[in-house]
């Protein structure tokens, strides 16, 4: 009578849901309710550099969307504006390569910002195959309220980490800019 099948399963170890490994049940024994309240154990993740800034930097994202959202400028896109108005002239080639964008991405997003008249793309006299970047009259009005916004994301990633904490970041983060 007796077979060597295994134990019966519950229903829902038929559904194929199970426990978390090394996790224990929530005190109402179920490890649903742990998830849902936010209590999912990272393990080795809590140790990794990469995991820490990675979560660091889609709070900076946000905070910085939030911040200047009413102007509709993206992080990228003020990256963008900032260097070509600290570089007046550069090639799009320069630009993507100093702030690692993709060639074709880089060329979307000055298309985007062209069609707002921010900036504008000359023919190169020296390469005709290049195009030197400027912003415009409109560009260097809106970057210099773009960067007071900016200023104000800054004091608020300040605020989180403190304003020593967020100068050693920087020093740290110093040598991959």
């Amino acid at each position: 009578m007796a077979r060597n099948s295994p134990a019966p399963r519950s229903a829902k170890s038929r559904a194929g849901i199970r426990p978390l490994p090394g996790r224990a049940r929530s005190e109402n024994g179920n490890a649903h309710s742990d998830l849902m309240n936010g209590e999912i154990g990272l393990d080795a993740l809590a140790g990794h550099a990469g995991y820490a800034v990675r979560r660091f930097q889609i709070w900076v994202f946000q905070d910085f969307i939030r911040t200047l959202g009413a102007v509709d400028i993206r992080p990228t896109q003020y990256s963008v504006m900032t260097v070509i108005g600290a570089n007046p002239g550069l090639s799009q080639m320069a630009v993507a390569k100093r702030l690692g964008i993709e060639r074709a991405r880089l060329v979307h997003l000055l298309d985007s910002l062209e069609q707002r008249d921010l900036v504008s793309r000359v023919k190169s006299a020296a390469d005709r195959r290049s195009h030197a970047l400027h912003l415009t009259a409109r560009g260097r009005t809106a970057l210099a309220q773009f960067k007071r916004l900016a200023a104000e994301h800054e004091r608020h990633v300040a605020e989180k980490l403190g304003k020593e904490n967020r100068k050693k970041l920087l020093q740290i983060l110093s040598d991959f800019t």
